[in-house]
């Protein structure tokens, strides 16, 4: 059993983060959905990302360390997209996360500031689909090599298709439930090698 922290994408706590969380607690473990936005949920990207922009990443890259400050050592930040790059914040800020799983969202370390970076011989697991229309290639590169060069364990896996939040089935235009069903195996695995908390 482990203690999960699971953050949200840029749309906010949609379905597709409540079924995670129930998948991983079917398998025994703790979930926290960290919810930024306070209850706000989006449907458009560009309305989501306004909203996300007025609200200020420093302030929901606050949020979101906050919310972990009390989980027992040993915990896996975990996140889709948006959710993703908060999962490697707090990775990088909160002593004790044992790992960190970042679907459909992986970002460069340097975007958080200078002073930011990997901790020591912390794994990630990666997870996209080939064509992403929100992938940042450069992006990806720098944030997988981050966690190499600090000694991290670096499983990362591609899936056909062109869904961004592929294991969400909320959104019909991107759900794409046969990598869906390849994913959840690969992380629950993840979490039974590295989650201690």
């Amino acid at each position: 059993m482990a203690t999960i922290a699971l953050f949200h994408s840029v749309l906010g706590v949609r379905p597709g983060i409540h079924a995670a969380a129930d998948l991983l607690r079917s398998h025994g473990h703790r979930v926290r959905i960290v919810d930024q936005y306070d209850g706000r949920v989006f449907d458009d990207y560009d309305e989501a990302a306004a909203f996300a922009v007025e609200a200020g990443y420093p302030t929901l890259m606050g949020r979101a360390l906050a919310a972990v400050k009390d989980l027992p050592e040993g915990f896996i930040a975990a996140g889709f997209s948006n959710g993703g790059g908060m999962a490697q914040f707090v990775t990088c800020r909160q002593p004790g996360v044992a790992g960190a799983v970042l679907v459909s969202g992986v970002i460069d370390l340097a975007e958080f500031g200078r002073d930011v970076n990997w901790p020591r011989g912390v794994p990630a697991q990666v997870h996209y689909a080939a064509d992403d229309p929100f992938r940042v290639e450069e992006w990806v590169m720098a944030g997988e090599k981050a966690v190499t060069a600090a000694g991290g364990d670096l499983e990362h896996y591609e899936y056909p298709g062109t869904g961004h939040l592929f294991t969400d089935q909320s959104l019909p235009a991107e759900y794409q439930p046969d990598e869906a069903a390849d994913l959840w195996p690969r992380v629950l695995k993840f979490i039974a090698t590295y989650g201690k908390g």
